[in-house]
């Protein structure tokens, strides 16, 4: 595959500043012989992880765990519903630092604040309790990974310790945790995630409004979307 020369901008409103890195396209012909399939193949590949790699993964949280989750506002929660029904998916949750609860070292609990009520996280936990969770810390380069069985509750007695602003979440997804360890931060140094210098300018990408419109086919005004969540979204955080 080789990189083409950069596409022209299909979007960009006037008198604003152009993304701090270009697009780029690929022309893609996917050759059948290179396609991995068999694990032998993808490990001769790339080799055995280190042994310090491996041994890093716990079954439980302890001490040095329990701190990052303490410090995080802010995980991607994946989950797989039932292989004949839905795809997998992604799901970002964030809060205050610390706003998911560490029951025990083998549980973790995660209040489900108010969204868009597609509720594709919590429909795949019930089909299917497999989940993946990614821990960021804003300003750390490493990440926390935990992995294990979901489960919902909408146990009145556990909802109601995670009330902000006098709402308490309608349920709280249980975690049953099986793997834990830190991520190392090649991907953050790589994205440069936190360095201010390298974040998008105001109007480099296209509004909210602009791509629910376009997704929509029309069905949502651009504008008036846009001016809506101003005030809608900070007022329906809880």
């Amino acid at each position: 595959m080789a990189a083409s020369s950069p596409p022209p901008q299909e979007w960009l409103p006037p008198s604003r500043p152009k993304p701090l890195l270009p697009s780029y396209t690929f022309d893609m012909d996917l050759d059948p012989q290179f396609i991995l399939r068999d694990p032998a193949n993808l490990r001769s590949l790339y080799g055995h992880p280190m042994e310090r790699s491996v041994r890093k993964q716990m079954d439980h949280l302890d001490q040095h765990s329990r701190a990052f989750i303490a410090a995080s506002p802010f995980l991607v929660i994946s989950t797989q519903g039932p292989d004949d029904a839905r795809l997998a998916d992604n799901s970002p949750r964030g809060d205050f630092p610390g706003f998911v609860g560490v029951a025990d070292d083998r549980t973790l609990l995660i209040p489900d604040r108010r969204g868009n009520n597609r509720l594709d996280t919590l429909q795949n936990i019930l089909a299917n309790p497999k989940v993946g969770l990614l821990f960021l810390v804003p300003g750390i380069n490493e990440t926390f990974r935990v992995n294990g069985l979901a489960e919902l509750s909408r146990d009145p007695e556990l909802t109601g310790r995670f009330i902000v602003d006098g709402k308490a979440p309608k349920t709280v997804i249980v975690v049953h945790v099986q793997e834990a360890y830190i991520h190392c931060s090649r991907a953050m140094l790589r994205s440069k995630l936190w360095d201010p210098s390298r974040h998008a300018a105001p109007g480099t990408i296209p509004s909210f409004g602009t791509i629910m419109s376009c997704h929509t086919n029309g069905f949502v005004d651009a504008g008036a979307m846009d001016e809506e969540n101003k005030v809608r979204i900070p007022q329906t955080l809880y």
